[in-house]
């Protein structure tokens, strides 16, 4: 073993001559376990709430969608859209007209995004899951039927249990009436079959109608305005796309569900990470309780420090003595932390011990999801590891020549 990792490994558990070391030390343990501890269910919190909010756009939004990079729409009637429909790599291949539409339903109105989509949508999508009222249902024999979004469906105060149409009104292309306004627009009725509660910003703002419906109301009968495609098991999403990019050209955008909210990532990925820098910055301010720690500890051992050069130590193996002190004081930190951490996010797994609200209904799940990342239980240990090492190199590096150039010189 080291000499002056085994010395500094005495110092920690060894009782000093004054109590108030012994104290420090104690706390300077603590406020590193407790910030530790902290960054450890800050970091797991976030994600937790990350790993529910894609799993549920993962319910709506493809693997992969094809939009045109110019205009709204565009025809899948060439070589290259059948060449992309046969591709071995693809599970599901589907077609969506979608656009902007006004609903009314008996005295109420509200604008909303039509998604025509074919009938074997919910096969890739898993928005049967989600569905809340009603069932997933698009069409009979001789109607069509609309899935509303909570927040649609609870604007129109329509539920699925009163078998009354919707009105659905959107203007027709190219055509401007001033003395008959009722001719500018196209009008359909379907009748709500369900409603599905994902989240706010899509409840709120899809209708998922069958594609014959959405194509003859936009008149769209030989265009789409996107392509959604789902992905064999184990394929690679990042080779596909780039596949796909070179069988289509430059016109068409790709992307995957990521790219698909990229703002929304973005900024969860920066609270995650701005968190993380508030939470180090209260753990440096902790460290200071090193500083003292050390400080107080070299002039403890002064005698020793003395008895150590008569012994043939040199300047180098005495800093690192209390060099490793600190750094044994921080590791202990953060150890302890790192336990007490995964210990409180595996409590609040298993056993959802912090709710989110006593109704079990007010939200998508009852209590704060957590998932602990070993990505995160490294970066928080290197992290309160160095600084503990620079804490404790101040008082090493310069405090103890001040104090005790004599004898270590």
């Amino acid at each position: 073993m080291n000499f002056s990792f085994y010395i500094a490994r005495r110092y920690l558990f060894s009782r000093k001559k004054t109590n108030l070391i012994n104290l420090i030390s104690a706390i300077s343990v603590v406020g590193l376990m407790v910030g530790t501890m902290g960054l450890i269910i800050g970091l797991s919190g976030f994600n937790g709430f990350d790993s529910l909010i894609k799993s549920l756009f993962s319910s709506f939004d493809p693997e992969l969608r094809i939009t045109v990079k110019e205009g709204k729409s565009f025809s899948t009637s060439g070589s290259q859209f059948d060449e992309l429909r046969r591709m071995p790599d693809l599970a599901y291949y589907s077609e969506v007209v979608e656009d902007n539409a006004l609903l009314r339903y008996r005295d109420r109105q509200v604008f909303a995004t039509i998604k025509g989509v074919s009938d074997d949508y919910v096969k890739f999508s898993g928005i049967d899951s989600m569905i809340t009222q009603g069932e997933f249902k698009l069409k009979d024999e001789s109607n069509y039927y609309a899935v509303l979004g909570e927040g649609v469906a609870y604007n129109l105060a329509a539920g699925v249990k009163q078998m009354e149409p919707i009105s659905v009104y959107v203007p027709k292309k190219g055509r401007e009436s001033a003395f008959l306004p009722t001719g500018n627009f196209n009008q359909k009725l379907i009748y709500p079959s369900g409603v599905f509660s994902i989240q706010q910003e899509l409840d709120s703002k899809y209708v998922i109608v069958p594609i014959g419906f959405a194509r003859e109301i936009f008149e769209m009968p030989d265009k789409v305005s996107a392509i959604e495609l789902k992905l064999k098991e184990g394929v690679s999403s990042k080779k596909t796309v780039a596949v796909i990019s070179a069988l289509l050209g430059n016109g068409y955008e790709i992307k995957n569900r990521y790219q698909q909210h990229d703002y929304l990532y973005k900024t969860m990925q920066s609270e995650k990470y701005a968190t993380y820098l508030i939470l180090i910055l209260i753990l440096v301010i902790a460290s200071f309780n090193i500083v003292g720690s050390l400080t107080m500890l070299i002039l403890d051992k002064k005698e020793d420090i003395s008895i150590l050069q008569s012994m043939g130590a040199d300047k180098r193996t005495i800093r690192n003595i209390f060099l490793f002190e600190g750094w044994l004081i921080s590791l202990l930190g953060a150890v302890l932390g790192t336990l007490a951490g995964l210990a409180v996010c595996q409590a609040q797994i298993t056993y959802g011990l912090v709710k989110l609200s006593d109704k079990a209904s007010a939200f998508i799940i009852n209590a704060y999801p957590m998932k602990i990342e070993a990505s995160d239980i490294i970066l928080v240990v290197v992290s309160v590891s160095l600084i503990g090492f620079l804490a404790a190199w101040y008082p090493v590096r310069f405090i103890s020549e001040k104090l005790f150039s004599d004898e270590i010189h």
